[in-house]
Parts: C-alpha cells; structure tokens; sequence
C-alpha cells in the first residue's frame, strides 16, 4: 500500500488559509486519485464555502475551527464518481427485455414501450430512481441521454446531484419533437434556462450516425464550435453497425465525423467497441474522449471496447453504466471492477488495467471529458467538494492490505455511507436527504403496472 504525507509545499499553502471551516472529515486513509496510486492515511480533510480547503495530517487538524466535525473510522475519502453515459429514466424499463441482442432488444421491446409510455412524468420519476440508485452507490455526477431533458433536469436539481444534460437529437418524431431542427431548437432553449444552475451543464445528444443525417450531424458540429459546449454520441458500439456504415456510405463512421468537423475535445465517444490502429490514432490526433461502458456492452454482446490500446495512445476514458434496462444496474463500483477485468482479459496481461487506472477513469476520466477537470474528479484543495466515504470495515473488506484496491475489486456500492456535492450533504449515513423513497416506490410500482401491460413486438 502505497501511504503518501501531504507535500511541504501544499502544507505551507493550507496553513496560509482561513483556520475557520465549515466541515471537517476525519477518515482513516484518502484516496485523491491525484496522483495515482496514492493513499493518504490518517489525513483530515475540510470542506468550505464548497471547496477542499484543506487536506492535512490529524494532528494539524487542531488549528482549524468547524463548523461540523465527522469522524469517520474505517472509512475511506475519495471523489464522487462520474458515470458519464446513460438514460436516467429507462430505469423504469430495468429487466423489461433481459438476454436479447442489441437491435432486437431495441426494435421489439424498447422502442415500443417508449413510444407509448414516454413522457414528461414518466422521465421526471424514472430519473428520481436512477438518482437514488446512483447516490447510493457513490455517484455524484452523471451525464442524461433522453427525452424531455427538462424533466431529467428537474430531478437531478431536487436531488442535488451533478448533472451533463445532452439533449437528445433523431432524424425521426418521438414523444418530444418532431425532427432535428426541433430537437436542436428545444435543447438550445433548455441550454438557456439553465444557464444559471451551477450544477447542470447542457450539450448536444446526436443519438448515432445511423440516426442522425450527415447534414443534421453537421449542424451539430457548426452549433457545438460557435457555443464551445460539448456532444456526447453513440458510436462504433458493435461491428455490425461499422460494416453497414462502410457499406452505405464507403467509410467507418469515425470518419464520416471527423471529415464533418464533429470529432475533436468536445466529443464523447460512446461505447467504441469496433476499433483498428487507424481508429485509435485519429482519437488521439483529434483529443476526442472514449466512454467506455463495459456491463452493457457485455450484457448485449455488443463487442469490447480496446482500452489498454487507447489509453497507450493517450485517448482519455471515462465509464458510464448506460441505461438501466440494458444493465441492469447504474452502480460505478461495478463498472471499475468490469473495466479493469475485462482491460486484462482483453490484454492477456493481469497486469494491465490497474485498479488506480480504471478508479481514475471512474473519476478524472469523466472530469476530463466534460472539460471539467479543474473543478472535480479528484480530492486536491480548491476543487468543488465532490465526495463520497466508503466505509471497509465490513467482513466483505476484510483483511484491508490495500484500501484503493479493496475499493476496485472487493466494494459493490453498498458500502458508501456519505456523499457530498459541492461541500453540501446529500446522503448522511446511507440516507438520501432530498429524495423521499416511500413516495418515489409508490410511483414506480405505478409505472411497473402500466408498462408491464404493453404488447411487445
């Protein structure tokens, strides 16, 4: 286990701050993920005005006045997770059409019980529950794919959460617009109302080459240059999808947006299992960022995405979780652990893929990709106060030779027992402070009753 103190210099620089906090954490080890691999064991950290203020060793802790002070013994500090891919509201649809491959799972079971079910309410409670699952199980930002955005935005406001709104964009009608011009119009509106909701960022939502025009998906590239905003896009999730693109239009969708203009550091690349050297080189050339989502893409048997190579060529990675009908569960702890199996798996090398690796693409990877790494990902003085505790002293975590470890291979979520974001509460001892989950289940089984009795294809 790799204990590092606090450098001379930061220690000088904490010292230099106001001795008055609003809350003081005293844990028994830190995990800031900056740098990798480390460990901080028997640190405290302070959170004030909602940033880090100070990360320092217990015994300088008497020199600081909190306003709240928690000791948390057994218990391990680290960033809130970033799931930075999913459909917040089909955790309504979670188990709805399990053990099917992608396209059918889509055309006959999903796609149907959207066209009739979705809606505003449908969006705003389906959102709730995924919220609760992912608070639960340490994450503290995540990013939306779906319809009625607004709703999605509703929630995740109530909830106090961290949230990437990309706003979702079709050739065809469904229950929220009519075409890409009205996709696009609604969320530039979106974009407008929540300008001033520091926690909700809005991008562009272009579901898949195979679903958005070439004009239409240049629209988005000229849009997303001039207002410098991000766009997340389904792309390269299984080979099938690149042989039909190669066959229709003689080039690997990659191209296609790389020659539009629509591939660069704004862009969110999605799933990305199908990838040759050419593939991975023009990521890296362009600093486009690969999301990687290893339980669906398993589940689905959409294909592996190759992120050893990627991360050779400096590509940045993030996990998301997808949606929880393609899952089925929206908890981060459980895509580390896939990301790193399957990383070695793929490798043939148990040592590739390390636990710091796939805990920083579970963190800083998502950070990065939303061009946010300056404010979260990592535990470093002045970043936003977005935190979780784990606590390790359960038989599950035991023997703890290494906590960063045991919180990649050994942790299932269950384990966090707080979380903050930006210095504010929003769990407290496993419970959910904004989220009512009487309430919240009632409407749910309501849901569960209605979509259960809809015809399947």
């Amino acid at each position: 286990m790799q204990i590092q103190p606090v450098s001379t210099e930061k220690r000088d620089l904490m010292s230099a701050t106001n001795s008055s906090v609003d809350t003081l954490l005293h844990p028994d080890w830190i995990v800031p993920v900056v740098p990798r691999g480390v460990t901080l064991e028997k640190h405290s950290l302070a959170i004030t005005d909602g940033r880090i203020s100070h990360i320092l060793p217990r015994a300088q802790t008497r020199e600081l006045q909190a306003g709240e002070e928690l000791d948390l013994p057994g218990q391990v500090l680290m960033p809130g997770l970033v799931n930075l891919h999913g459909h917040a509201a089909m955790s309504l649809l979670r188990g709805y059409a399990d053990d099917l491959p992608l396209m059918p799972w889509l055309e006959q079971h999903i796609w149907p019980a959207e066209e009739k079910h979705v809606s505003h309410s449908f969006v705003r409670d389906g959102t709730e529950l995924a919220i609760a699952e992912m608070l639960r199980s340490g994450t503290t930002t995540f990013s939306d794919m779906y319809f009625f955005p607004d709703a999605c935005a509703e929630a995740a406001i109530s909830a106090g959460i961290r949230c990437q709104i990309v706003f979702p964009i079709l050739d065809f009608p469904t229950a929220w617009a009519r075409d890409a011009d009205e996709y696009i119009s609604k969320g530039l509106r979106l974009r407008d109302d929540l300008k001033h909701q520091e926690l909700i960022t809005v991008g562009f939502g272009p579901h898949a080459p195979y679903t958005v025009s070439k004009p239409n998906l240049q629209k988005v590239a000229t849009l997303a240059a001039e207002l410098d905003i991000p766009i997340q896009i389904h792309l390269h999730e299984t080979q099938g999808e690149v042989l039909a693109a190669v066959e229709e239009h003689g080039e690997r969708p990659l191209d296609t947006l790389n020659a539009i203009g629509l591939l660069g550091p704004r862009t969110q690349c999605v799933h990305m299992t199908d990838l040759g050297d050419q593939d991975i080189a023009l990521l890296a050339a362009t600093a486009a960022h690969v999301v990687h989502c290893p339980q669906s893409n398993m589940k689905l048997a959409s294909g592996a995405c190759p992120t050893t190579k990627l991360l050779a060529q400096g590509v940045n990675v993030a996990l998301g979780t997808d949606s929880a009908a393609s899952n089925n569960d929206l908890n981060m702890f459980g895509e580390m652990q896939s990301a790193a199996m399957l990383g070695k798996l793929i490798a043939g090398d148990a040592a590739a893929l390390p636990a710091s690796e796939s805990l920083y693409m579970a963190t800083m990877g998502g950070a990065r990709a939303m061009g946010m790494d300056q404010q979260i990902g990592s535990l470093e003085m002045g970043k936003q106060a977005d935190i979780i505790a784990v606590d390790l002293s359960g038989p599950e975590c035991q023997p703890l030779y290494n906590p960063l470890s045991q919180l990649v291979y050994a942790c299932n979520g269950s384990q966090v027992t707080q979380s903050w974001v930006a210095g504010q509460a929003i769990m407290r001892d496993r419970e959910l402070l904004q989220i009512d989950l009487d309430a919240l289940a009632t409407r749910v089984d309501d849901w569960q009753q209605r979509i259960n009795a809809t015809p399947r294809g």
